[in-house]
């Protein structure tokens, strides 16, 4: 598969921002502060900085040290002084197609405004924290850039997590507001988000106010002096006028985004105001060629990274025209998502390989129904693309003349690190090669480089703005995860070779975290859930290959005394995970064990376990505890 490669046409580089590939890297690979300043000096900065880059106390950078600048400032206001103010800036659609919202830049801001001004009230100010719990509607989107304006930090959770999930999220980050909707719809049913939330707040002493959006109609409990309906503050006085752009410094804190780990809680990843605008800026306007003409629809989720940098931030500080749809790619048909790009005229179109997967199975005939000749740019996120899935995408929906930006980057590097351009020759499963600026190494356990071909532990060698800065309440944890095991530079957690070409092809993860359909889900947060049953002794978690998730969940369990493995027990450890976690948690399926295989010092073997459920050698085992 390595010797395939796909050539640009000349129709997908024509208007590319880099022209010279080469020529780009070489000068950012020469004077890495000089690329980020000059990306830099395209955004308003209140205040210039004083430094670019503040290395001084390692692993802990500092982008643009001194600078005065706010995202939400770049994202809207900026537009309303050029011609795209009365540009389209957002077109919504709702899942069953009877309902669409379009805003323009200017009404953007009306809607941002008028949602700050009502965080303001609740008594929410610069650095507070303000979890935002909904499903895919404008007002996500409002809430978030609201919250950046007047310097709150949001922290956003996936719509599909359960209570939980929800309520850790909360007590860690010791939210004071809670924004949410009263349901939200996924595959034709009520997703009861507001119910939801009031179960996770039952032990949450931080939450001093509730702001529930209608979106659904259905009948929910509000309780007095802490729920407010979002349509009757929109009424009152204070609700309305012009609302302040907080000025802040280039180093505060914009949200916190949480992400499964190996071990314990998740993680909360802390991203600031100006690296992360300047990363998500330069990314997407680079990889993407994203111009005033496009009209560019990422289907991710705002609970996601790549929602947060490629739905909302990144194309709103491009003055782009973002394409959000509320639903899924098969409901109520898999033609769905081509009817849309169709009927909306979607030029740039990101997705995810659990996507292209499943709707690969269905076919040709469902897009091949479809005019998609509006489609210039494909974009594939959230895990390795297979190169089945690849060429597929290419052949079937870009109809060979569509580059496929293969793009790899996480949470915590908050924009894309490996990644081709338009105008980069494409291998099939591969992310090319590290963006403008990056540098990245590929090491055995000792940390040293692996020959060309060979796999690895992947590496960033160099600083970038967008990069995580700590982990929220947690520095050590962010040093001793990140920058301890190879000093002086980044683990991923992903292992990956790179070719004779200097491609670099991701292989996956190395440590216990299991993607599912590109979502990381940490085991022990799995076993966590599974433990709280009655039954449930021990458990352990793995994630095996599947054909349409990438990976899926199958758990091991050893019972307490007194319980009999049977179907209906396993059945129902795979709804108790999934009521606590949230569906996208959901084990394939749940195994009886007498004994979990544990090293001597009581570690999981889950080495062992996923052998053993592949049939599989189980390799040495001397290390097992019996």
């Amino acid at each position: 598969m390595e010797g395939e490669v796909y050539y640009p046409s000349q129709e997908s580089t024509a208007q590319s921002y880099v022209q010279d590939w080469e020529a780009l890297a070489e000068s950012a690979r020469n004077d890495l502060q000089g690329f980020w300043a000059e990306r830099a000096n395209e955004l308003f900065w209140f205040k210039k900085w004083d430094k670019v880059l503040d290395d001084s106390n390692k692993p802990f950078y500092r982008w643009f040290d001194g600078g005065k600048v706010n995202i939400t400032y770049n994202c809207v206001d900026v537009h309303l002084q050029t011609f795209r103010k009365n540009k389209l800036a957002l077109i919504w659609e709702a899942e069953d197609g009877k309902s669409e919202r379009t805003f323009s830049y200017y009404a953007l801001n009306r809607e941002v405004s008028r949602m700050a001004n009502i965080i303001k009230a609740m008594g929410v100010g610069k650095g507070d924290r303000v979890t935002i719990y909904m499903g895919r509607i404008p007002e996500i989107t409002f809430a978030m850039l609201a919250c950046a304006k007047i310097g709150a930090i949001h922290s956003v959770i996936f719509g599909g997590f359960s209570v939980d999930a929800l309520h850790e999220r909360i007590a860690d980050s010791e939210s004071k507001l809670i924004i949410t909707c009263d349901g939200s719809m996924q595959n034709g049913k009520l997703v009861e988000l507001k119910k939801i939330v009031d179960e996770s707040l039952r032990h949450c002493p931080t939450v001093e106010n509730v702001i529930v959006v209608k979106r659904t109609g259905h009948e929910i409990p509000m309780e007095g002096g802490r729920d407010h309906w979002f349509h009757d503050l929109c009424a009152l006085p204070i609700a309305n006028g012009k609302c302040a752009t907080e000025v802040m410094d280039a180093e505060d804190p914009l949200f916190i985004l949480y992400t499964s780990g190996s071990t314990g809680k998740p993680k909360a990843i802390v991203h600031t105001h100006g690296g992360y605008m300047v990363g998500t800026y330069t990314t997407l306007k680079y990889v993407f060629d994203i111009n005033d003409e496009d009209r560019f629809w990422c289907t991710a989720d705002p609970g996601w990274i790549t929602g947060h940098s490629y739905l909302v931030y990144g194309p709103f500080l491009n003055g782009a025209t973002v394409f959000m749809f509320e639903g899924g790619p098969a409901y109520p048909y898999p033609n769905r998502w081509w009817q849309l790009i169709e009927r909306f005229g979607i030029s740039i179109f990101y997705t995810a390989p659990t996507a292209i997967r499943a709707l690969m199975r269905f076919g040709d005939a469902w897009p091949n129904k479809h005019d998609l000749s509006s489609l210039r740019l494909l974009g594939s996120v959230g895990e390795p693309i297979n190169p089945e899935a690849w060429k597929w995408f290419h052949r079937v929906i870009g109809k060979e003349r569509c580059p496929i930006m293969d793009t790899w980057w996480q949470t915590e590097t908050g924009a894309f690190m490996i990644t081709p351009t338009p105008v980069v020759p494409l291998k099939p499963g591969s992310g090319t090669r590290p963006f403008f600026g990056q540098e990245a190494e590929i090491v055995d356990e000792e940390g040293n480089p692996v020959p060309d071909g060979q796999e690895g532990f992947l590496l960033l060698k160099n600083p970038w703005p967008s990069m995580m800065r700590t982990i929220y309440g947690d520095p050590d944890r962010y040093v001793s995860t990140y920058w301890s095991k190879y000093p002086g530079k980044y683990m991923t957690g992903d292992s990956a070779r790179r070719d004779k070409d200097g491609y670099y092809w991701i292989i996956g993860r190395v440590d216990d975290v299991i993607k599912v359909s590109g979502h990381r889900l940490g085991t022990a947060e799995v076993e966590s859930a599974l433990i709280t049953h009655t039954a449930v002794a021990e458990s352990a978690a793995i994630g095996l290959p599947h054909e349409v998730k990438g990976q899926a969940i199958y758990c091991f369990v050893q019972l307490k005394p007194g319980f009999a493995p049977s179907e209906d027990l396993s059945e129902e450890l795979r709804q108790h995970v999934s009521r606590h976690l949230g569906p996208i948690a959901r084990p394939e399926e749940v195994s009886f064990i007498d004994k979990l295989p544990k090293t001597r010092s009581g570690k999981i073997m889950r080495r062992v376990l996923k052998a053993r459920a592949q049939g599989l050698p189980e390799g040495d085992l001397s290390t097992l505890e019996e």
